[in-house]
């Protein structure tokens, strides 16, 4: 394990600050939807009554500050040091929610924030030094490589592939479909963001960049990739459920990226490979933790009917046995209490 370069230090706070920002908005834009729909139409019955809420509006804040930096951190840092630690905002919310909104977080979340956490520890720890990069120029040349040249082809064919021949046909169906042309174009959005991040960077260093046309073609770029994947998202959103396509969504746009990243930028040139087993074993921990915080999300939350929901409990005379699913009533009969067992 090396020394930790100041870059990536750099990169580290921006990371966890945009992890606290994002995670955040999430909580305190529901509270704003909250007091929206108590006095007004709900925003999911099409009512926009939230837009007169000073508490979304700072959420909506909070998240924008949160992006801003996220875009940040990739000037300072390798995305395979920045993007894995995006999991961070979903404990970020899952604790907020827990005393805010009264959101329980059972035993399985508590679980799946310390594998997120422990993981994003071992990734910052093993984490490879940014590439130094002196222009933009620098950035084209690592771009139009044989090696990631090959691999955007790859992504743009696949991409093409999908929109015009399996949306139509599986598009509503298979999730993979929207969430893969998602985590495609995310992969080369994240070189985009890259790029334009350094070119700033170096801009403020007395090093004007945007004096190249390579920095305006990355960013033509980038607009266009963000357009494309927020399209498909938000398809993918409106068609599944949420807590399904966030952690398939994360796993697929978080290994692509860092595939890209590992090529374009050959992140891993210079590590043993011993670090880059640590940081695959960090970055599966991660995926573990984050899959155990969604699909255990509403599991001590009780259903009506359910044997631990309220109404089953409403006769003060009857205890409920939880292994057996067995009512006992101090009151029944023998006969009485085989009739309730089931």
């Amino acid at each position: 394990m090396g020394e930790i370069s100041s870059d990536n230090v750099h990169g580290l706070i921006l990371a966890i600050s945009s992890s606290i920002f994002i995670g955040s908005s999430f909580i305190i834009k529901k509270k704003g939807l909250m007091k929206a729909g108590a006095s007004g139409t709900r925003a999911g019955s099409g009512g926009h009554s939230y837009l007169l809420q000073p508490m979304w509006w700072a959420g909506m804040v909070s998240m924008v500050l949160g992006e801003i930096a996220n875009f940040a951190a990739y000037a300072f840092a390798p995305a395979i040091l920045v993007t894995p630690l995006g999991a961070l905002s979903i404990i970020v919310s899952a604790v907020l929610a827990h005393y805010f909104l009264d959101e329980r977080l059972h035993i399985f979340g508590v679980v799946g924030c310390v594998l997120c956490l422990v993981g994003s520890t071992t990734i910052v720890l093993h984490a490879p030094h940014e590439t130094q990069v002196s222009s933009v120029k620098q950035v084209w040349y690592f771009a139009t490589e044989p090696g990631f040249m090959v691999y955007a082809c790859t992504v743009l064919v696949l991409v093409g592939v999908l929109i015009y021949r399996y949306v139509p046909l599986y598009g509503q169906t298979h999730l993979i479909i929207y969430v893969g042309i998602c985590s495609l174009m995310g992969s080369l959005t994240v070189m985009c963001v890259k790029a334009v991040g350094i070119a700033i960077k170096l801009s403020f260093s007395e090093s004007n960049q945007f004096k190249y046309f390579q920095t305006w073609f990355f960013t033509l770029l980038l607009v266009g990739f963000c357009v494309m994947q927020l399209n498909y998202l938000n398809k993918a959103l409106d068609t599944f459920n949420i807590n399904v396509v966030s952690p398939v969504y994360y796993v697929l746009f978080t290994s692509l990226t860092i595939l890209a990243s590992i090529i374009m930028f050959k992140d891993w040139d210079d590590q043993s490979a011993s670090q880059i087993a640590t940081e695959t074993c960090g970055f599966v921990t991660i995926l573990c933790g984050t899959f155990l915080l969604h699909k255990t999300k509403d599991m001590g939350i009780p259903t009506a009917g359910s044997p631990t929901s309220p109404n089953a409990h409403a006769d003060p005379n009857c205890r409920h046995l939880e292994l057996q699913h067995v009512t006992v009533c101090d009151s029944d009969s023998d006969s009485d209490r085989t009739q309730r067992r089931g």
